[in-house]
């Protein structure tokens, strides 16, 4: 069971950095703010920019509680958990919009509204001087290209980096290689962890070799290197519905873009007018969340301090989302 009370050590760390005397009188709501702790690192970076500028901005307390997205959205429609940043709107969790439905829950600002998962390869593959496969643009043609992605240990296939075992994304792409024709040129590699697949990535990337994979954005891999989403037809839930209902399909579409929105149980938006505004302004895209995601990675930095760092250098972007005067209370807690 949820606990409102539970207290990271995260968290104290956060709240004792940017403590006030004054955080009560300042503050529109007097109870401690709760996040839902989202296991993974963008929901992380962004919770802890969230974070950071309701402590330094608005001097309110907050906390966090980690947890997996089924029991956080549960929490959040009982107001165990105030704000989820992260609900992701093309496989929203059923508790969210069974709250929705309740008006326990509400959508707020779109902590990103481009996140996109496909068939990815290097640049450096299908552009400049020296790329092997300059007519490559789209997923159809890969019949003609498994000598370039060979696999080492069957020589007479390609080799395409699936998603992790066990994820609904690895059963869609395992599909789309019947459905296009590919799964007698392809072997498909199924990774057991996504930092196997990652780790697959980097290395083929780091020697300038082909590599063909599926990911998602966004992720610390496609915030550093540059690669590129080969194109399939555009997204169709009926050919989606039809790919995904059947053992043999003969048509694919594209993953759907995805808007990921904040999540918030209503009794707070209701609770404070100039914490629900912020929330709503609230907005990035998935390349900044990239970028912030592999600054964590190359520096091994903790979400806290990828948070900094974005208030620091990215006033551009999340200035536009409080008052001014919120805005220089932040500017100066930062940049201390």
């Amino acid at each position: 069971m949820i606990i409102r009370s539970t207290v990271l050590a995260a968290g104290a760390a956060l709240a004792a950095a940017f403590a006030s005397p004054s955080a009560h009188a300042a503050c529109p709501i007097d109870d401690k703010i709760v996040f839902g702790g989202l296991d993974y690192g963008s929901a992380a970076f962004h919770t802890a920019v969230a974070r950071t500028i309701l402590e330094a901005g608005y001097e309110c307390e907050t906390d966090a509680i980690p947890g997996t997205t089924l029991v956080l959205n549960q929490g959040l429609s009982r107001g165990d958990v105030d704000i989820l940043m992260e609900v992701w709107t093309a496989n929203t969790a059923q508790a969210f919009l069974d709250a929705e439905k309740e008006g326990k829950v509400t959508r707020l600002g779109a902590t990103f509204a481009d996140a996109r998962e496909g068939w990815f390869v290097p640049r450096y593959v299908v552009e400049g001087p020296d790329a092997p496969a300059p007519d490559l643009k789209s997923a159809a043609q890969l019949g003609d290209y498994k000598e370039l992605f060979k696999d080492p240990e069957d020589p007479a296939k390609g080799r395409f980096l699936n998603c992790v075992i066990g994820w609904q994304c690895e059963m869609v792409n395992s599909k789309k290689l019947e459905a296009y024709g590919l799964d007698d040129a392809y072997t498909n590699v199924r990774p057991g962890a996504g930092a196997a697949l990652e780790a697959a990535v980097e290395a083929a990337y780091l020697r300038k070799r082909p590599v063909l994979f599926y990911h998602w954005v966004p992720t610390w891999l496609i915030g550093k290197y540059d690669f590129v989403m080969l194109e399939e037809p555009p997204y169709d839930k009926a050919v989606w519905d039809e790919m995904m209902a059947s053992e043999h399909p003969t048509q694919a579409t594209a993953y759907p873009v995805t808007r990921v929105v904040i999540g918030a149980n209503t009794e707070f938006t209701e609770g404070s007018e100039d914490l629900t505004a912020f929330f709503q302004a609230y907005s990035t895209t998935s390349e900044q969340t990239s970028a912030a995601l592999a600054y964590m990675h190359d520096n091994d930095a903790e979400a806290d301090e990828a948070a900094r760092e974005f208030l620091r250098t990215r006033k551009d972007v999340w200035q536009q989302w409080v008052p001014s005067d919120v805005a220089a209370r932040i500017d100066a807690a930062v940049n201390k």
